[in-house]
């Protein structure tokens, strides 16, 4: 994303890119706020990246679980 500043406005290509940018990215917000909130996903306490990347797939399945619970009502 590119940022404006005081004495430089942005172009209409930069803003119209920016949206673009906004919309893909806000999509993923609300299941990351879920896993957070819900699943305590802030910060993990594995060191390794193989750990963490398991870790993050369960959470991803345990969210997953819980929006086929709601939607089932």
């Amino acid at each position: 994303m590119t940022k404006a500043l005081r004495s430089f406005k942005l172009s209409i290509y930069s803003i119209l890119r920016n949206k673009r940018i906004s919309r893909k990215r806000a999509l993923v917000e609300y299941p990351f706020a879920i896993m957070k909130r819900v699943f305590h996903f802030s910060h993990t306490l594995v060191t390794l990246s193989r750990r963490v990347r398991v870790k993050f797939m369960f959470s991803c399945f345990a969210y997953n679980l819980l929006a086929l619970n709601i939607m089932d009502g």
